[in-house]
């Protein structure tokens, strides 16, 4: 079977990828169980020695590696490349703190007591396209730092990403076996999780990938972390700074091209100051130029599959249809598709209630605050929120009252190296990031001497 790299904006092969036979597969997992036991041995200073190196080849190849994201899954070239940054800094993070994280923690007990964290094994990645440098080191950093291996299935049609990732770790000094990319295809996914040696799964995904693996997790006894789909509430109150939330807003949801799970997709506003928001809304978005990634003065490039704009287009077509207004955009060319608003969406809308993975925003008017969160938190999905006032006391009020793993005031959503990433609800469990992160793949062992 071989994997195809379609160029999204010509639709150009650009190059074809040969999935791994199960012998092939085998070899792979036992080269990770060899790797894992002298990997696990190694001290904190020799794995950060090769993660801050791992970080400089990011870092001296951003252009060359932007390139190859553009050309795979097409978002702007400035994205790509602030993407590979973005990774580096992340090795960098991890190279710096993994074993301040990971010390031994002592308890309070007339007798010694305390708690130690070992590696477990290799963690089994399965990874999405939309990010697909930084959805791998954002697991890979912690997961290696702390004495893991790792095997990780890319989306298909990101296969050079996942190669050339590879190949870093490789360049970087890295024993072979400690990150490999294995190029399978679903049937062979189970094999992969039944191993001895796969301590855990991490998928990034869809709500459906991630129910498949959590039911394959819990079949074969292992530990999963999944961050699935996002439908973020973007709440507009009245007292908020409405040029720049809309700013914001534009940015938040048309970053990447609208393909990102935490990218807002509900913008919820009160009704008081709902029609200068929807137009500051609709200038900016209007303004936006989208075409080719690698052309100046491109904000926006096209979706990553056709598959993906077709669903995009019917939802739209559906939405329109149950009473939802266009404010702006709306065609298709293609994987091409127009940075589109639309107003007057309500609860009962397609487009509230799917996850709309492309350059969608949907303006929902709440009557007052209270009605804004009830709205919010009326969704099967809670991986991220935004809250925009200026009244920071009452912005914190609210923010415990919403239904999310993260929620953030007067800025823009985004994953942070030192702070914790994950949803609750159908967005998922577990987390990312931060020393949460690195510990969930960890034994947590205690140690009780009389």
């Amino acid at each position: 079977m071989i994997f195809k790299s379609i160029n999204p904006f010509t639709q150009t092969v650009i190059a074809e990828h040969e999935v791994l036979t199960n012998t092939q597969l085998n070899q792979k997992l036992e080269l990770a169980e060899s790797a894992f036991k002298n990997w696990r041995t190694t001290s904190f200073q020799e794995r950060a020695d090769k993660m801050r190196k791992l970080a400089n080849i990011f870092r001296t190849k951003k252009e060359e590696l932007g390139l190859l994201i553009t050309n795979e899954m097409g978002k702007i070239l400035s994205e790509g490349i602030g993407e590979v940054e973005k990774s580096a800094g992340n090795c960098e993070f991890y190279a710096e703190n993994a074993e301040k994280m990971l010390k031994d923690e002592h308890y309070d007990t007339p007798f010694k007591s305390m708690s130690v964290y070992d590696p477990m094994g290799a963690v089994f990645a399965i990874m999405p396209w939309n990010y697909p440098f930084w959805q791998v080191l954002r697991y890979a950093a912690p997961a290696i730092m702390a004495g893991n291996v790792t095997l990780l299935k890319h989306a298909p049609n990101v296969i050079g990403c996942a190669k050339a990732i590879e190949n870093a770790f490789l360049e970087a000094g890295f024993p072979e076996g400690v990150f490999q990319q294995i190029t399978i295809d679903i049937p062979q996914v189970e094999s992969v999780v039944a191993s001895d040696i796969v301590c855990g799964i991490t998928l990034t995904g869809s709500e459906m990938a991630g129910s498949s693996v959590a039911a394959l997790a819990g079949k074969h006894i292992k530990k999963s972390v999944l961050e699935l789909g996002g439908s973020d509430a973007f709440i507009v109150l009245n007292d908020a700074n409405l040029e720049k939330a809309a700013t914001v807003a534009t940015q938040s949801r048309m970053l990447n091209a609208g393909q990102a799970c935490i990218c807002a997709k509900r913008f919820i506003v009160t009704e008081k100051v709902a029609d200068e928001f929807s137009a500051l809304f609709a200038q900016k978005v209007n303004a936006l130029n989208q075409g080719n990634p690698l052309q100046n003065g491109i904000n926006m490039g096209p979706l990553a599959r056709m598959d993906l704009a077709e669903k995009l287009s019917l939802q739209l077509k559906k939405s329109l249809t149950q009473g939802a207004k266009i404010l702006v955009g709306g065609e298709r060319d293609n994987c091409n598709f127009q940075p589109t608003l639309i107003d007057f969406v309500n609860s009962n809308n397609i487009a509230f209630q799917e996850e709309t993975f492309g350059p969608l925003a949907t303006i929902i008017r709440a009557k007052d605050e209270s009605d804004a969160i009830v709205i919010a938190n009326n969704h099967r999905y809670g991986l991220a929120s935004a809250i925009w006032t200026e009244d920071r006391e009452n912005a914190y009020r609210l923010a415990r009252k919403i239904e999310a793993g993260n929620v953030f005031v007067n800025s823009l959503v985004r994953s942070d190296s030192r702070i914790p990433f994950g949803g609750i609800k159908k967005s998922g469990y577990g987390r990312e990031l931060s020393a949460i992160g690195i510990r969930e793949f960890m034994n947590m062992k205690s140690i009780i001497i009389e």
